[in-house]
Formats: structure tokens, C-alpha cells, sequence
């Protein structure tokens, strides 16, 4: 890849601002004023900075309920918003809109920090119409971004849902989630965690330019050897998959996941609802010029010649011929490694009603 080709803000997904799809006023900033990030470093030196800023999120809850049909679970936690990542595809982009923000350099440089959130998972947990079932840990944003290095929200959510016997499911792609084997694997010999991890493609090449504050590829393996040696049932998440960009890594991401430990695997079709789609197409033209034509051809295909559909029925998957090329390879593959296409269930009939802040004990539970 030509070196030319890279983003001009350096560890940066999104190169622009897009504009708040509920802003009455639009603010366009001078690009005559650059700022440096410290916490990185750069083989460039002239190369442009954003500083990553962390702000507190006072919010009143945490876990969020989802009534989509094409997603297994109901309800999810997330300790952070926004997502340092800078996964140019990042569907939970336009998540910051809501807060006045843009889904663009915004939502990777401005994260919103749920200091409060292990106290606000216990309580929920302990609220007596609770029934316990499964909770997605980052089902928006992921948990094992760089903050949680520092701010251990992940960790001590992890704690409450120990303690609690509450089953949990993770989705990350940074191997930071190595760091928290102990809860982990103890909470696996109670059938009460599973744990997925994206890898989009096996190039780290690729992936420092289109997720460039990711694990790499290696590391990311390397975590679902560590889990599955430690007992913790692993998925391998081909996720996104973008058409004639790693469509064609499919068979060799689920071979060197499935000799890494992993058990299962998914797949998941890029997907550019509303403000994705500008940051997703200005990533494409300044990183990949030249695939830039061809990629946005074959994602039309598999969308019935939009960019998108948000249909629940095919907004996963896509849907034509080339589509159901993609499908029908991750399922071949699947099989032949012997990856399962779904998790296994985890065990709700351990759960341990959490003490509540007030300190209120039960006669009966």
C-alpha cells in the first residue's frame, strides 16, 4: 500500500466532520490549525495530531434494550461513547449525534467516559422485576477500547456480573481482553461468558489504515488462544466484510481462527446507515483511490444498487447474487473448519441477586 494513500490525521479512521443530521447550525473548522497528540507516536513527525479527549457521562442508566429482530440479544452494556478505534465502518457513529457531535473525527477523538457505570449495573441487576438473561458487553462501542486501559469500567462491570452470576457476552477487537482472563475464565467454568472477536482481515497493512487503533491481526489471534487455553468459549467475528476488499479473506480468517481455538464464527456485510456512509466513502477515496470504484460497484450489488438498505431482513447479510456468493463462502469455510454458526447459550439459572446501594437486604428472592 502507498504510503501516500494514508489518512493526512495520522491514527485517525475519519478524516472529516460530517455534519449533525439534527444540527440547525453547521461549524466548519479552520483547517490552517493543527493540534498534536502526544499519546501516540509517529514515524512522520509532520504528520497532523488529533488529541483523544475524555469527557464524564453522568448518565442515569447503562444498559441499553434492543428490540431488532436480527440481533440475538435484548439488552446491552456500554461504559463508553464513542469509540477511539477509528473503525472507518463504525455503525455506531451516528450514536454522537445525539449528543450534539458529528459521527465523523468527533466520535473517535471526543469519548464520553460511564464512570458510574458498575455502580448502575448492580442496581439494575438487583431491581426485583429483573428475570436474568443475556447481557452484551459493547453492543455499540467497544469495551476494550484504549480508555479502558486507564478507566477499568469493562473490568469492574465484569466484577458485578461475577459476583451476580449474570451470563455476559462480549464483542471486542483489541486483545486487551487477555488482561481480564482470571474473571473470564472463572466465569466460563459457570457457563457464563463467551466471548467474540473481530478480525476483518489478516493484512496488518490493511487494518492500521482502515482500523488504526485496533490490535493487529496477530494480537487479535493471539487473544482467542489465550481465551480458548483458558476455558473461554471464543468467536471469530468476520466483521464487516467488504465486498473486494477482504471478501476473498474469508476462508483464511476462519482457518487461522479456528487453529487459534476459536469454537464459532459470524459474518456480518458492511453496513453505511446514515452518517457511516460520508466518513466510510471519504476513508475509501483518500486510502484506497484506486479500489475506491470497484469496491462501492459490488457493495451497490449487494444492496439492490443502493449503498444501503436498512431492512432487518437483509441489512446483515445483503442480498444478491454476489451476496449470497459471500454467504454461501463463510458457511462452506464454516463447516469445513468445524465452526459452529451460532454461541452456545449461557446459564441464567445461577443468577445471584446483587445486594442494591441502599444496602436493603430480601427475606426471599
Amino acid at each position: 500500500m502507498d504510503e501516500s494513500t494514508r489518512p493526512s490525521l495520522a491514527g485517525r479512521g475519519a478524516q472529516i466532520n460530517p455534519a449533525n443530521r439534527f444540527a440547525r447550525i453547521e461549524s466548519v473548522e479552520d483547517q490552517g490549525e493543527d493540534s498534536f497528540d502526544r499519546e501516540f507516536d509517529s514515524e512522520d513527525e509532520s504528520s497532523r495530531r488529533r488529541p483523544t479527549e475524555y469527557f464524564s457521562d453522568l448518565s442515569q442508566s447503562v444498559v441499553s434494550e434492543n428490540d431488532s429482530p436480527d440481533v440475538f440479544f435484548r439488552y446491552s452494556l456500554n461504559p463508553y461513547r464513542g469509540c477511539a478505534h477509528g473503525c472507518s465502518y463504525c455503525y455506531a457513529r451516528p450514536t454522537h449525534e445525539y449528543l450534539g457531535l458529528s459521527a465523523g473525527l468527533d466520535f473517535e477523538t471526543k469519548i464520553f467516559v460511564k464512570e458510574r457505570a458498575p455502580m448502575l449495573f448492580r442496581e439494575w441487576l438487583a431491581r426485583d422485576a429483573y428475570q436474568p438473561e443475556l447481557v452484551m458487553l459493547s453492543g455499540v462501542t467497544d469495551c476494550y477500547q484504549p480508555a479502558e486501559r486507564h478507566f477499568q469500567l469493562t473490568r469492574r462491570c465484569l466484577e458485578v456480573a461475577w459476583e451476580s452470576r449474570q451470563p455476559m457476552s462480549i464483542v471486542t477487537k483489541n486483545a486487551l481482553v487477555t488482561r481480564d482472563l482470571d474473571l473470564l475464565g472463572a466465569m466460563a467454568a459457570e457457563n457464563l461468558i463467551s466471548v467474540a472477536i473481530s478480525v476483518t482481515s489478516l493484512s496488518q497493512e490493511l487494518t492500521r489504515v482502515m482500523e488504526p487503533r485496533t490490535s493487529s491481526p496477530a494480537a487479535r489471534l493471539r487473544a482467542i488462544r489465550e481465551l480458548a487455553a483458558a476455558g473461554v468459549p471464543t468467536q471469530v467475528m468476520v466483521a464487516p466484510v467488504i465486498p473486494s476488499l477482504n471478501d476473498s479473506e474469508i476462508p483464511a480468517i476462519l482457518q487461522a481462527a479456528r487453529d487459534a481455538g476459536a469454537t464459532s464464527a459470524g459474518c456480518v456485510l458492511l453496513r453505511l446507515p446514515l452518517t457511516v456512509k460520508p466518513v466510510f466513502l471519504d476513508w475509501l477515496s483518500r486510502a484506497l483511490p484506486q479500489q475506491q470504484e470497484r469496491i462501492e460497484a459490488r457493495l451497490r450489488q449487494t444492496r439492490g444498487g443502493q449503498l444501503y438498505e436498512s431492512d432487518f431482513e437483509t441489512r446483515m447479510t445483503g442480498r444478491g447474487e454476489f451476496a449470497d456468493q459471500i454467504r454461501q463462502t463463510f458457511e462452506l469455510f464454516s463447516r469445513k473448519y468445524q465452526l459452529g454458526l451460532h454461541a452456545r447459550s449461557l446459564e441464567t439459572t445461577k443468577f445471584r441477586r446483587p445486594i442494591p446501594k441502599s444496602g436493603q437486604m430480601r427475606l426471599f428472592d
